[in-house]
Formats: structure tokens, C-alpha cells, sequence
């Protein structure tokens, strides 16, 4: 089954009276429980394919299916519904808050579901425990590593069990080994979880732990 399916997606952003296309009938397949690496030179359109799967931004025209949901369909806050439900987003800069402790920033998207405080703390905490933070819980971010923050985001990104993970340059601001560790995390998630994964990435060495690699340059798919 397709976990997801971008049918002839175009995007372009208007910048005063000019259109500047971004991404150029692109289609494609992922399969449920895949791991795909996109690269591409920066401007390919990495990131925005990336925000239209994830339904952060939407298409100008085409479809983008996930599960058997065409989100190019939906939009406000049904659409803010949908991904925070669906959807798990892995940043290259953690996108933590600061003046709350790494347990309390897991719980944060929990906060848009329907549950109780101790169910929501018992499941931040086993996502933490997840990714190997169970000492870490109390820590605030400014007390932690740059590979440890970005521990605390997949634990985030983890903590609602989404089918779909989506990495944007997720070792970008590590170092080799720091990076490295991040990637096997995100093979298990992967192969013991059975999460489907897209990340986008520059560093072939990212993309080598991918299943396979799929290249953009100037708005258009290439093998």
C-alpha cells in the first residue's frame, strides 16, 4: 500500500506580479514502512516537497495523497487536525522550546489530543525512553547536546504515533558522530517500528542509510 501518492504536483510562490515555480509536475509512490532520502542541490525543492506531504504548505495544482487522504483538499483546521495525527516532523534545528524541560517539550503536540495529563507525561516519557533520554527528562535544552536536543525532536516527533516521519536535514547541525547516532535511531524507528521515513538531505553519507534515493533539481524529479 502507498503511504504516500503526489500526483503531477506543481507549486509556485508569487512574488509581487511574478509567479516563481518551485516544483515542476512532480510524481511519485512511497510505499508504507519505506525510508526514502531526497537530495538535491539547495533550491531544488527539497523542502517544499517535503512541506507538502507533511501538510504544512499546499500544492498551486495536483494531488498529494497520504494514507487515503488527499490533503491538497483540505484546508485550515481541518487540515491542522489531520497532521497532528498523521504526521511527525524531524527539523535540522530542533525547534525546541526553551524554557521548558525536554519531558515537557515531547508532551507538547499531546496537547491537541484528548487525553489526560498523566496519560499524555506517561507517554512523553516512554518516548524519551525511546531514543535513549530517560536521564535526560528534566533537562532543559541549553543543558543538553546538540545531538541530545535532536533526540528530544524525534522523541516529539515520535510521542503520536504517527505513521509518516518527515527529517529535514535532520544531521545538518551535528557533528559525524552525533549524526551518525541520529541516523541509526532513525533506522530503527524504521525497521523496528515500521515508520514510513522521508528525509531530505545533502550528505550522501545521510542518504546511504536510506532504502533508496530519489534526486530534485530545479523543481523536477530525476533518477
Amino acid at each position: 500500500m502507498a503511504a504516500v501518492k503526489v500526483v503531477d504536483v506543481r507549486k509556485e510562490y508569487r512574488r509581487d506580479a511574478q509567479a516563481v515555480p518551485v516544483l515542476d509536475h512532480v510524481s511519485l509512490d512511497i510505499a508504507s514502512g519505506d525510508f526514502v532520502g531526497l537530495m538535491g542541490p539547495s533550491g531544488s525543492g527539497k523542502t517544499t516537497l517535503l512541506n507538502l506531504i507533511g501538510g504544512i504548505d499546499q500544492p498551486t495544482s495536483g494531488d498529494v495523497i497520504v494514507g487515503d487522504t488527499n490533503i491538497a483538499r483540505l484546508g485550515g483546521a481541518r487540515l491542522a487536525k489531520w497532521r497532528s495525527r498523521n504526521i511527525g516532523y524531524i527539523f535540522q534545528l530542533y525547534n525546541l522550546m526553551p524554557v521548558l524541560t525536554a519531558l515537557q517539550n515531547v508532551e507538547l503536540p499531546l496537547l491537541l489530543v484528548p487525553m489526560s495529563g498523566r496519560e499524555r507525561k506517561d507517554r512523553a516519557k516512554l518516548a524519551l525512553e525511546l531514543v535513549g533520554l530517560a536521564d535526560r527528562m528534566d533537562h532543559y535544552p541549553r543543558q543538553l547536546s546538540g545531538g541530545q536536543e535532536q533526540r528530544v525532536a524525534i522523541a516529539r516527533a515520535m510521542v503520536s504515533d504517527p505513521e509518516l516521519l518527515l527529517a529535514d536535514e535532520p544531521t545538518g547541525d551535528l557533528d559525524r558522530k552525533s549524526g551518525d547516532e541520529i541516523l541509526t535511531l532513525l533506522e530503527r524507528l524504521n525497521g523496528e517500528f515500521k515508520k514510513t521515513i522521508i528525509m531530505v538531505t545533502h550528505d550522501p553519507h545521510a542518504a546511504e542509510r536510506a532504502h533508496r534515493v530519489l534526486h530534485l533539481d530545479k523543481g523536477e524529479l530525476t533518477k
